[in-house]
């Protein structure tokens, strides 16, 4: 039977916790030199996309720039608009909020970035909390959890009727408008659209209206689960479980041997994780100014302070219930014997796939071919180098097993993926469509 096909994303790095910025092989976030040839090396790699994530604020940490953000940066459509006069074939994906947009001008912006790029644009739909961010933007607050939801919903239903209609009006809770629009047809019909949720309301959302969703799991097992939960909400909807593709977010580190790769990522944790760093992180759940404890020492003591408003303010600030995840890191690190840099290391640490370039690409085929993923975003720790060892030895290794295309076979970022022109479902409910027969793999 035929093999599955790996799809492959490449995320530019800066915007996360990953990125190495101390190396001296570390080049510019915001020079349009690194985008150039983080663009044309993935190309050159025949890569389906690249994703953009974007940060609307600066990260703080007690009143402070946070250290592992970026300043400057671009906006990203402008970024993905100049990348397309330079690229031919490779997809063009941003994270764009639907929090702080409003549905036409930016439905209209996503259409003009799939004409001039000829129909590689896609859109990751995030759902911004937090009056930190909220406070830049006119409406000066945040949605609740909930609602936040409800109004990416309404948006991306609104968005698909731009695209799809000339004349359209849309009356719901958080979307009250009417016109027609200026645009031409759109080369893909509508913009592929990602989600990122790991949620129940975030994979529904995905499941009702997504082509891409992103996902992190640390295990095969793991992924085959979620795989499996996901795919098995599309059928209500009227969808196919091959409408919704599923790319986890992931890591490589490639060395001659498996020892020289392990020794390599130690090498890589510790910079990204360094005695400060591991501080910043610590204080992040403990909600504390920590900066007197030895990060080579143990954990505080103390619990966390859940009375006092965050230290950490914009997508620093991720832990929700902060004694609960103090008291699951005091039980790692009593039973490992960690300090707190060790433990950071290790509860921090994303999917990596390590080893030789061989070892490497069959591990992601692994994960493809069992169901617990239809391929991977994969972000590297430097800019904007970090892709072209992956490109010399390891695509090739995917290409020859016949799981990756050799050339591009498409004009359109639907086409790269597998997807049917203009995208998928109104979001209601239907009744389920007969199940398709699994291509199973050799």
């Amino acid at each position: 039977m035929s093999k599955k096909q790996v799809i492959l994303g490449a995320q530019f790095p800066g915007v996360n916790n990953f990125t190495v910025w101390s190396d001296p092989a570390a080049g510019s976030q915001i020079a349009f030199s690194s985008f150039r040839h983080f663009a044309e090396t993935v190309e050159r790699g025949r890569f389906d996309f690249i994703f953009l994530a974007e940060g609307l604020r600066v990260r703080e940490q007690k009143g402070r720039f946070h250290d592992l953000d970026v300043a400057g940066r671009p906006n990203t459509l402008a970024i993905l608009t100049a990348l397309a006069a330079i690229t031919r074939h490779v997809g063009l994906i941003g994270t764009l909020t639907t929090t702080f947009n409003e549905p036409y001008p930016l439905a209209r912006q996503l259409a003009t970035l799939d004409i001039l790029s000829g129909g590689r644009s896609g859109w990751n739909m995030v759902t911004s909390p937090g009056a930190f961010t909220g406070a830049n933007f006119r409406r000066g607050d945040h949605l609740p959890f909930t609602e936040r939801y409800e109004r990416a919903r309404e948006f991306v239903e609104a968005a698909r009727r731009i695209w799809a209609e000339g004349d359209f009006a849309v009356r719901s809770k958080h979307v009250d408008m009417a016109g027609r629009t200026a645009l031409s047809p759109l080369p893909q019909g509508a913009p592929v659209i990602a989600q990122a949720g790991d949620s129940d309301t975030g994979r529904e959302l995905a499941a009702s209206h997504a082509d891409l969703i992103y996902s992190r799991h640390g295990t095969l097992e793991d992924g085959q689960a979620f795989y499996r939960d996901v795919k098995g909400r599309l059928a209500q909807y009227g969808r196919h479980p091959d409408d919704l593709k599923i790319l986890p977010g992931a890591a490589f580190v490639l060395g001659d041997s498996e020892e020289d790769a392990q020794e390599r990522l130690a090498a890589i944790r510790l910079q990204q994780v360094s005695p400060k760093n591991a501080i910043v992180f610590l204080e992040q759940v403990w909600n504390r100014d920590l900066s007197a404890y030895d990060p080579d020492g143990p954990l505080p003591e103390i619990d966390p302070d859940v009375s006092s408003q965050a230290v950490s303010q914009g997508r620093a600030a991720r832990y929700d219930n902060r004694l609960d995840t103090a008291r699951a890191w005091r039980e790692i690190a009593e039973r490992d014997r960690l300090s707190i840099r060790q433990l950071i290391i290790r509860v921090t640490a994303r999917q990596h796939f390590v080893g030789t370039p061989e070892t490497v690409a069959r591990e992601i085929n692994r994960y493809v071919q069992s169901d617990a993923a239809d391929g991977f975003v994969f972000a590297p720790h430097l800019t904007p180098t970090g892709f072209d060892e992956f490109v010399a030895k390891v695509v090739p290794y995917l290409q020859e097993w016949g799981v990756f295309r050799r050339d591009y076979e498409h004009p359109t970022l639907r086409g790269h993926l597998g997807l049917r022109a203009g995208g998928q479902g109104s979001g209601e409910r239907r009744e389920p469509l007969p199940e398709r027969q699994p291509v199973l793999s050799e």
